[in-house]
């Protein structure tokens, strides 16, 4: 039941935060981010400390690091300069714990089926954080996500948005780490978010529709690890895939059809 609970309000989060990431195209930082968080979970465990404080403190300092150097370069520069950083302090973190093996195993992949009712309580404090602020500043975020320059004339603060946006993805990434694993928070924000974009161009519907897909991979892959004893975490990457997959045959097979369509009718 906790991992049901857990992975839910994880899914509906990153459902909510991945679509801004799809329609801003800032997947690299997407990807860096929970790399990043990767070393404050690492110190936790050497300070044998909550793991999700460490999450969270990193993730900020992931947030500050790019947002700080994108103001004198680029911002996939300064995302690559904190990653190889925070990176670098996993490694030592995790060189100097005795919990080396099963500790780099949980940070990675996650571990969903190991969540005790402590920790549900600070998931859904930060995952109602970041719903609360996404509901709040919706219609700038998205105006400077689709045109920085126009959300600027009306108004909008192109570098406060960039910044509530790093944060809300940091957010995310620190209540997904544990659920899903650093290298699968990815797929869980990416591939439900590029389906419903590629399904609908209005920015409500495509929102709610990737975190109806975001909630239907993470309970297909609960279930389907609860009936194989598989890892979840697997499931989560693969059903991404998966579902994307699906969806652009789909696409590609009715645009072929409607295509065929009006050219006999032509004819």
């Amino acid at each position: 039941m906790n991992t049901w609970i857990v992975a839910s309000l994880v899914a509906v989060v990153a459902g909510a935060v991945g679509f801004f990431v799809v329609i801003r195209g800032a997947v690299f930082a997407a990807h860096a981010l929970p790399l990043g968080a990767f070393s404050g979970a690492a110190a936790a465990a050497w300070l044998r400390i909550d793991q999700f404080a460490g999450l969270i403190v990193f993730s900020g300092l992931g947030v500050l690091g790019i947002s700080q150097l994108s103001r004198r370069g680029r911002p996939e520069v300064a995302t690559a300069l904190v990653l190889v950083a925070l990176l670098g302090l996993g490694a030592l973190f995790l060189s100097m714990t005795s919990e080396y093996s099963q500790a780099v195993f949980a940070l990675l992949f996650g571990e969903v089926l190991g969540i005790n009712n402590a920790a549900i309580a600070p998931v859904a404090i930060v995952g109602g954080i970041v719903l609360a602020l996404t509901g709040l500043f919706y219609r700038p975020l998205l105006l400077n996500s689709l045109s920085a320059e126009l959300g600027a004339v009306r108004g909008v603060p192109p570098r406060a948005m960039e910044l509530l946006f790093l944060t809300l993805l940091a957010l995310a990434t620190a209540m997904a780490v544990p659920v899903v694993g650093v290298l699968l928070v990815f797929s869980l924000m990416i591939a439900p978010a590029a389906i419903a974009r590629s399904i609908t161009d209005q920015p409500a519907r495509a929102m709610l529709l990737s975190v109806g897909i975001a909630l239907g991979t993470a309970w297909a892959a609960i279930a389907a690890s609860y009936v194989t004893n598989w890892p979840v975490g697997f499931f989560v990457g693969v059903l991404g895939a998966v579902f994307y997959g699906m969806e652009r045959c789909w696409t590609t097979w009715s645009t072929g059809k409607n295509l065929g369509g009006s050219t006999g009718a032509r004819i």
